[in-house]
This record gives structure tokens, C-alpha cells and sequence, in this order.
């Protein structure tokens, strides 16, 4: 059977636990596909406290704990979706991503949503690709 087909759980207590029906992420070959992430601390399992910026910060740690447990990095992610509960926290949003991503950026879309699990303010989810080559 090829590797491709086979499909393995990632699982990290260096992120949040799943808050559902389904995995933190699940590898396919070389590609990662990350789970929602939420504000949460991992430790409590509650959302930080100290404002937008910190929600931000916290969703990328934990989606950095998510690839780094799948043997990869945010380097590694090629495209990343954004959900914001009000589109006017966007700025900060690409403020704080500037602090986690280098050039070439991953692919991203950012989408208002009504409302997000635990009354967050913010979400993100990613396709992470493992052993690729980046050309610039």
C-alpha cells in the first residue's frame, strides 16, 4: 500500500485537546491538514486573557505545536485560513503574522464569521505540506 493512502492522527498536548469529533490534524502522505485552532491556553484549556493581539498570538502557537508534532514547522504551511469574528481586527492580524511567517508567505484567505467556538475571537486552520522545496 503506498504511503499516500495511509492516514495518521496528530496529536499534541502542547496544543489544546480537540473540543469535538475530530483529530488536531491528520497526515496523507506529506500533507498536514491542521484543525481549526482556537485561542486556547493548553494547559487550562481556557482562552487567554489579555486582549485581540494575544488571541492572535496564542492561535499561532498553537497551530506552530500542531506542525511541530506533525515533524514540520509554519514554515511548512501553504495555505492558512483566518476567521475573525469582526473583519476591523484584521490589521492586527497581519501584524502578529508578520512575527510567525517569513516570505514567500503561505496562500490565506480571511473570512468573517458570526461566531467561533468559546466565544474566541479568532481561528486558523492550515494545509502543511512536509519535504517540499520553496523556490523564490
Amino acid at each position: 500500500m503506498s504511503d499516500v493512502h495511509v492516514r495518521k492522527v496528530i496529536n499534541t498536548s502542547s496544543a489544546p485537546e480537540a473540543i469535538g469529533t475530530y483529530s488536531q490534524a491528520v497526515k496523507v502522505g506529506d500533507t498536514v491538514y491542521i484543525s481549526g485552532q482556537i485561542p486556547l491556553v493548553p494547559e487550562t484549556g481556557k482562552l487567554i486573557q489579555g486582549g485581540f493581539a494575544k488571541q492572535v498570538q496564542q492561535a499561532f502557537d498553537n497551530l506552530k505545536a500542531v506542525c511541530d508534532a506533525a515533524g514540520g514547522s509554519l514554515r511548512d504551511i501553504v495555505k492558512l485560513n483566518i476567521y475573525l469574528t469582526d473583519m476591523a481586527h484584521f490589521p492586527v492580524v497581519n501584524e502578529v503574522m508578520g512575527r510567525y511567517f517569513l516570505e514567500p508567505y503561505p496562500a490565506r484567505a480571511a473570512l468573517g464569521v458570526k461566531s467561533l467556538p468559546k466565544d474566541a475571537q479568532v481561528e486558523m486552520d492550515a494545509i502543511m505540506v512536509l519535504h517540499q522545496t520553496l523556490e523564490f
